[in-house]
């Protein structure tokens, strides 16, 4: 007997599933959040998913208007999300994975919010534990000596310190980094450069997306811990240490 060929109808109504299925898509990821530290993969492109989109819409009401953050060719495990995360630090601590390219805001529950970050290389280059001595909305941006003596052409009409605004390479916010009264010289903040974020960059130290950091900034307040972890190829146990302020950062 031959096979009956699927009628217009049940087509229909098997694409009208289909469509409502990729719609809903967002829900399925219960609101973003993981149930495992290891990234995953979401088949549908992202910018179908609403939750991320409205995560990185513009912010009109900013001191400087914030535009959108073209998220289209972002890899979902970087984009802000709750996953699971265990750790021995106490809830409101920062944990920052300079080698998996994440930050960690601990919570309660074994739970962390996760941040995709782009990691400079005073980051890749200190380990060890600090405190926010410093928070700083839509902060200035002034080049060290060093970086003005290496890329003068670049860095020299900056040396009495940038404005604020959305070309800052510091971003929206700022996290200053300290050990005892000592300023590290080591920042946790914006970047003008979204496409950084989960890339090794030449300069800087731990940025975030500018939508990220106005997040973060927002959850923490001056004196949080901040843990630096930077897992080196040999797998050798990190000890910390204090840090020398390096000479290549932002001020």
């Amino acid at each position: 007997m031959p096979s009956r060929q699927p009628a217009a109808s049940d087509l229909l109504s098997r694409r009208r599933f289909i469509t409502l299925a990729s719609a809903f898509a967002p829900v399925a990821l219960t609101g973003c959040i993981s149930t495992s530290q290891q990234p995953y993969e979401v088949r549908a492109p992202i910018h179908q998913n609403a939750a991320f989109l409205s995560m990185y819409d513009e912010k009109p009401d900013e001191t400087f208007p914030l535009p959108a953050t073209d998220i289209s060719e972002v890899e979902t495990r970087f984009l802000r999300q709750e996953v699971a995360y265990r750790t021995n630090e106490a809830p409101g601590t920062i944990v920052v994975d300079t080698s998996a390219r994440y930050l960690y805001l601990v919570r309660e529950n074994g739970r962390a919010i996760r941040y995709g970050i782009g990691v400079g290389k005073q980051g890749m280059s200190w380990r060890g534990r600090a405190t926010v001595g410093r928070k700083a909305a839509w902060p200035r941006w002034t080049p060290t000596a060093a970086m003005i003596k290496r890329e003068p052409e670049r860095n020299a009409r900056w040396a009495g310190g940038m404005a604020a605004g959305l070309e800052n390479p510091l971003g929206a916010r700022a996290l200053y980094l300290y050990q005892g009264s000592q300023d590290t010289l080591y920042r946790i903040h914006g970047t003008s450069e979204p496409w950084s974020i989960g890339k090794a960059v030449s300069s800087g130290c731990i940025r975030l997306f500018n939508q990220d950091i106005i997040d973060l900034h927002s959850r923490v307040p001056t004196g949080t811990t901040v843990v630096v972890l930077n897992r080196n190829p040999s797998n050798e146990p990190l000890l910390e240490t204090d840090a020398p302020a390096p000479d290549d950062d932002f001020i």
